[in-house]
């Protein structure tokens, strides 16, 4: 493959506007699409990720550039140094001192770790993460994780059981040309081979498939809602996991969908359509201590706070968030957690199923927030998460609070802790 003078030029003005890091990188990248219509998908998908790579090693590509760094730098030498690139893919329009400075980068020493570079710059993380991530963590294991981080996320799909089974969908995208294999733990996933483009393919258009990475999946089983039960998703969002817990419910029962935003649970709506639920009730609150919330207290059988969170278990699909992410931000989520947790399992009847869980790597927005939950709520008790997957036939090495890795699991990263209300 030929890469272009103006694929370079694109990803390099595309790179300037995302690190201002005013807003996240994908709607800055969405703006700019929508501004240069003129570009191609290939053009597209060379950008995206372009701008992608270099956040995920911004700190080692930085290095590389040394003082005079520049975005067109920056993307050059995540071409030759990270994908590999040779001088002769490099196709015309390039400037002399492009090509002279990829030729230089291509074996350009980085220097020693220890000595040269220190450690959270050889991992490409913050500093501030780093030192976290080795509070609790040894130095080989945050090398392993910053190295999962650092690779793109592979696509993961949840198959619609009121439509298709996992089998019969495998069997229909591989028909269509699509390589995939049934995922390792969720018996609703399938992981696809490469980025195929599914948003008009016929079985995502009749609801049949929802894109949703694995570890995402199991937390609808950890919730395990029964069919006529009355569940709530507390922090809904676009609803990913409500479908999940909609469907696990055989399209039975009151399912509600809470979300302090308006616009977020408004891209619930097509997908509910799509999906054939009409057990999901989609409600606006105005913060956890709403009145609607309140009018449930002690009626609801299960519960699913996934709570807003640094994200970085993400970061390989959203690799900006380690460098928009702050001490100052953690603290201010990790009192919110607390709060919404608080709220939340109020709603929990006696022998009821609370479910807590993030996105986030980070003790303090998990095992802490659970500790100090339990510390002042007795009558709830945790449940071994691993159990529970076990009786519904998943088997996963994810300890008694689930933890899930890109290292360990090639998922994303999430934490969930299992409570049972008890009086």
């Amino acid at each position: 493959m030929t890469i272009t003078a103006a694929q370079i030029n694109s990803a390099s003005q595309a790179l300037r506007s995302v690190l201002r890091f005013d807003y996240p990188a994908d709607s800055v990248l969405s703006r700019y699409f929508r501004d240069f219509r003129e570009l191609g998908a290939r053009d597209r998908a060379f950008v995206a990720e372009a701008v992608y790579g270099v956040l995920r090693r911004k700190r080692t590509l930085e290095r590389l550039c040394g003082e005079d760094v520049s975005t067109r730098k920056l993307v050059l030498a995540w071409l030759a140094r990270v994908e590999g690139v040779a001088l002769r893919q490099l196709g015309e329009g390039l400037h002399g001192r492009d090509t002279d400075f990829f030729t230089e980068v291509k074996g350009r020493e980085l220097g020693k770790v220890g000595e040269d570079i220190g450690f959270a710059e050889a991992t490409d993380l913050p500093e501030w993460l780093a030192e976290r991530l080795l509070a609790f963590r040894s130095p080989e294991e945050v090398v392993a994780l910053a190295q999962s981080l650092n690779r793109p996320a592979p696509l993961d799909l949840r198959v619609n059981p009121a439509k298709l089974d996992r089998d019969a969908l495998v069997d229909k995208l591989r028909a269509d040309g699509v390589a995939c294999a049934p995922g390792r733990y969720s018996p609703l996933a399938v992981r696809l081979e490469g980025k195929p483009a599914l948003q008009k393919h016929p079985l995502f258009l009749d609801g049949s498939f929802e894109v949703q990475d694995e570890g995402s999946q199991l937390l609808g089983f950890l919730v395990q809602p029964k069919r006529g039960e009355m569940v709530v998703d507390f922090c809904a969002g676009a609803g990913g996991k409500t479908l999940l817990l909609g469907a696990l419910m055989r399209n039975s029962g009151r399912l509600y969908a809470f979300d302090v935003s308006d616009k977020r649970l408004s891209k619930l709506k097509p997908r509910m359509a799509r999906s054939g639920l009409s057990n999901i009730h989609p409600v606006v609150i105005a913060s956890e201590n709403d009145p609607r919330v309140k009018r449930l207290a002690g009626k609801i059988d299960r519960v699913l706070v996934d709570a807003p969170c640094s994200g970085l278990g993400t970061l390989r699909r959203n690799p900006d968030l380690k460098w928009r992410q702050s001490p100052e931000a953690l603290a201010e989520l990790t009192a919110k957690q607390a709060a919404i947790l608080a709220s939340a399992a109020r709603l929990v009847k006696v022998g009821g199923r609370l479910v807590y869980a993030t996105c986030s790597l980070l003790p303090e927005e998990n095992e802490a927030i659970v500790a100090a939950f339990l510390a002042a709520n007795p009558a709830f008790e945790p449940l071994n998460a691993e159990d529970v997957l076990a009786k519904q036939g998943i088997v996963v090495a994810c300890g008694e609070q689930l933890r899930l890795t890109p290292a360990a699991h090639d998922t994303d990263g999430f934490f969930a802790a299992v409570l049972e209300r008890k009086s």
